[in-house]
C-alpha cells in the first residue's frame, strides 16, 4: 500500500466509529470498500462530500472504492438520522437522480486505470429480481428483530412511529453489503456516524450467512463550531450542481466559515498534505485578516467541483464588492452571477424608454430610481466624488443611456464604499 488509509483519516479528524481489526486488515492487502448514496436529489450536496473524500482518500492509499447508488435503498427511505417518514419517490424520479448522480461522481475518483480502479454501481440490479419470500427467507432468518430494535435509528423512532418499509431498511443494506462482499470482494462499507447501526447490520448478517469477515468505519457529522448543520445556509443545501448552488454562492460558502471551522473542515475537504495545512494554518493566524486558510480551502475544493474557469469567475465576482473589480470585470458576469453577488442590495427600476433618449445623472439617481432623495442630494454627492456608475466614477454632466445596461438589463450604482443599488431596465 501507498500509505495508511486508516491513519491518513486519523489526522484529518475523520474516524467516528471503526471496527476491531480493520486497520490490521487493511495494511495487509488491497481492501475493497464501498459508500452508499440513495438518490434522493438529482445533485449532491456538500454533506455528502465527506464521504466521497473517504472513497477519494481510499484510492489514493491503494485501495479500492465502489460508490454505490442506491436505486433500490432510494424507494424506501433510510430512517437513520430522520425524525419522521421520508416521501418516496417515482422510479422515474429516482432513474434520473441516479444518473446525475454518476456523472457527479466522475470528477471526484479514478474509474479509468489500476486494478484499484473506481467502479459504479447500483444496488436495484440485484435487488429488483428479489421476491418478497425470497427475501424473508435469504435475509431475515439471520438477523432477529431484537437484534434490529437495539439500533439507535430504530429506538430513536419508535415512540414516533416507523413503518414496516423503513424498519426493513437495514436488512436491504445488509444485504447489499453481503452482496458486494460475495461479488466484489468487498470487505469494508463506510458512511457518516449515523450510519453505524446500519452498516454493523450487514458485517453481522455476513458473519452468519457465510461465515466471513467484513468491517465498518463510519466518520464524523460534520457540524459548525456554533452547533448549526453544515452545509446549510439561508436558502438551503450547499449542492455541488450549479443550478442549484451557482459557483459563486459555492465558493462564498467556504469563503465566509468561521477560521475553527476552516481548520477541521481543511483536513476533511482538501487534498492538501499534513505539512501543508499546518504551514498554511500557521500562516494565516499570523495575519487571520487575509482569511488565507479559507482562500486555500474555497480555492481547491471549488476547482475540483466546478473547474478553474468558474473559480476564476468567483473570485472576480467576489472582487467586486470589496472595491477591486473593474467596469470590465462587472460586465462580463453572467445575469444569474451578477443578481448572486448583489443578492439583497436594493433594487430599483427604471424605464427602458427613459434611457433610450438619455437621463442626466442627477435626475436618474432622485426623481427616476429614489436612490436619493432630491436632485440637490445628489448634485452634492456627486460633487463629493462619492457616486459610481457600474464600478467608474460618475461626473454631474453624465447621461445615463442603454449603453451602461449591464447584460443588457441591470445599471450598478455605488455611493460611498458600501452602499450599492440594482437599476433595472424594464
Amino acid at each position: 500500500m501507498n500509505k495508511n488509509f486508516v491513519e491518513e483519516l486519523r489526522w484529518r479528524g475523520m474516524i467516528h466509529d471503526i471496527m476491531p481489526g480493520t486497520e490490521e486488515h487493511m495494511l495487509k492487502e488491497m481492501t475493497t470498500a464501498y459508500v452508499g448514496i440513495d438518490p434522493t436529489a438529482d445533485s449532491l450536496h456538500i454533506g455528502h462530500l465527506v464521504s466521497i473524500m473517504m472513497l477519494k482518500h481510499l484510492q489514493l492509499a491503494g485501495h479500492k472504492p465502489i460508490a454505490l447508488v442506491g436505486g433500490a435503498t432510494g424507494m424506501i427511505g433510510d430512517p437513520s438520522g430522520k425524525s419522521e417518514e421520508r416521501n418516496l419517490l417515482s422510479e422515474e424520479e429516482l432513474r434520473h437522480n441516479q444518473e446525475a448522480i454518476k456523472g457527479q461522481l466522475l470528477r471526484f475518483l479514478d474509474f479509468e486505470s489500476g486494478a484499484n480502479r473506481a467502479e459504479i454501481v447500483n444496488n436495484y440490479d440485484w435487488m429488483s429480481g428479489f421476491s418478497f419470500l425470497g427475501f424473508l427467507r435469504e435475509v431475515g432468518k439471520h438477523i432477529t428483530v431484537n437484534y434490529m430494535t437495539a439500533k439507535d435509528s430504530v429506538k430513536k423512532r419508535l415512540d414516533t412511529g416507523l413503518s414496516f418499509t423503513e424498519f426493513t431498511y437495514q436488512l436491504v443494506q445488509a444485504y447489499d453489503f453481503l452482496h458486494l462482499y460475495k461479488n466484489k470482494d468487498c470487505r469494508l462499507q463506510m458512511g457518516g456516524s449515523d450510519q453505524w447501526g446500519n452498516i454493523t447490520t450487514g458485517t453481522e448478517l455476513i458473519r452468519r450467512k457465510v461465515g466471513g469477515e467484513a468491517f465498518a468505519l463510519t466518520c464524523p457529522l460534520i457540524t459548525k463550531s456554533d452547533g448549526g448543520k453544515f452545509g446549510k445556509t439561508e436558502t438551503g443545501n450547499v449542492w455541488l450542481d450549479a443550478r442549484y448552488t451557482s459557483p459563486y454562492q459555492f465558493y462564498q460558502f467556504w469563503l465566509n466559515c468561521s477560521d475553527a471551522d476552516t481548520e477541521r473542515y481543511i483536513r476533511i475537504f482538501s487534498l492538501f498534505g499534513r505539512e501543508e495545512i499546518e504551514s498554511l494554518t500557521k500562516e494565516h493566524y499570523e495575519a487571520p485578516n487575509l482569511r488565507l486558510l479559507q482562500k486555500a480551502l474555497a480555492k481547491d475544493i471549488t476547482i475540483r467541483v466546478h473547474g478553474e474557469q468558474e473559480y476564476t469567475m468567483a473570485v472576480e465576482a467576489s472582487e467586486i464588492l470589496f472595491g477591486k473589480g473593474t467596469t470590465d470585470t462587472l460586465k462580463s458576469l453572467p445575469e444569474n452571477v451578477l443578481l448572486d453577488v448583489f443578492e439583497g442590495v436594493p433594487l430599483m427600476e427604471v424605464s427602458k424608454t427613459d434611457l433610450e433618449a438619455g437621463i442626466p445623472i442627477i435626475e436618474f439617481l432622485s426623481e427616476k430610481t429614489g436612490i436619493l432623495k432630491s436632485k440637490g442630494e445628489a448634485r452634492r454627492a456627486l460633487k463629493e466624488n462619492s457616486i459610481g456608475i457600474n464600478k467608474t466614477k460618475a461626473g454631474e454632466d453624465q447621461v445615463i443611456d442603454r449603453e451602461q445596461l449591464i447584460n443588457g438589463t441591470y445599471i450598478l450604482v455605488q455611493r460611498g464604499k458600501k452602499n450599492y443599488f440594482l437599476v433595472k431596465a424594464v
